[in-house]
């Protein structure tokens, strides 16, 4: 079970995610029942006795063959236009974080509050805690609040990157002279792992990023002791 479990995406933490799930699940289904219709059918073509051999035209089948593929695709078409549209849209949002991409780490700015930002590198091999996940923890993670719509500014500094965490649905390219935006809101508090999914050098698969999302009392009273810090 565990193997088959890791085909599937990760367990979505925003409701977008959720959205991409379901979609996910959508099309797998018109999938396969397609794959179940054309496998019987060439199974039946190994069986039959060939009575139509010499048909030359039946127009009755031409109009399904032709008008069912294009309702199964309206049928996957309105929900991905649906998605990709919440997906660009940018609400209200209460808190606004500035990505910036480096070879090989990142950089945050609060643009909402004075003189706090950070770089976050990945955590080496050696100094990793037991608990710790190999090439995925950082040193300064993302403390954002659950349940509010935060916005995300991404560039890069330098190469070509990509923001990307799984579990929020979010992946935002970060582009040199290019400033990139996206929203997104965490439903439950946790620690959502990324990696930088855009190939920007040798060490591409080392400046993982880590949110911890937590409630707004614990997410104020950190952006206390940063600023006082």
């Amino acid at each position: 079970m565990a193997t088959w479990a890791n085909l599937g995406l990760q367990d979505s933490a925003s409701p977008l995610m959720e959205q991409l799930n379901f979609f996910h699940d959508h099309t797998l289904l018109i999938l396969t029942m397609i794959t179940i219709l054309v496998s019987y059918l060439m199974v039946m073509l190994c069986f039959n006795r060939y009575t139509n051999r010499y048909l030359l035209s039946g127009q009755t089948i031409e109009i399904i063959w032709t008008v069912l593929p294009a309702i199964v695709l309206i049928f996957i078409a309105m929900p991905s236009l649906r998605l990709l549209y919440l997906l660009d849209e940018i609400n209200n949002p209460a808190i606004t974080l500035k990505t910036i991409g480096h070879q090989w780490y990142w950089s945050y700015e609060y643009s909402d509050f004075l003189n706090l930002e950070f770089d976050s590198y990945m955590i080496p091999t050696n100094e990793l805690n037991l608990d710790g996940f190999r090439l995925l923890d950082v040193d300064n993670r993302i403390v954002l609040p659950m349940n509010t719509q935060i916005r995300i500014l991404v560039t890069a500094a330098d190469v070509l990157h990509s923001w990307t965490i799984p579990a929020l649905g979010v992946k935002v390219d970060a582009t040199p002279g290019r400033l990139n935006q996206t929203n997104f809101l965490m439903n439950r508090p946790g620690l959502f792992y990324g990696q930088c999914s855009e190939i920007c050098g040798a060490n591409h698969s080392f400046m993982p990023i880590v949110i911890e999302s937590v409630p707004t009392n614990f997410f104020i009273k950190w952006i206390m002791t940063m600023n006082s810090a």
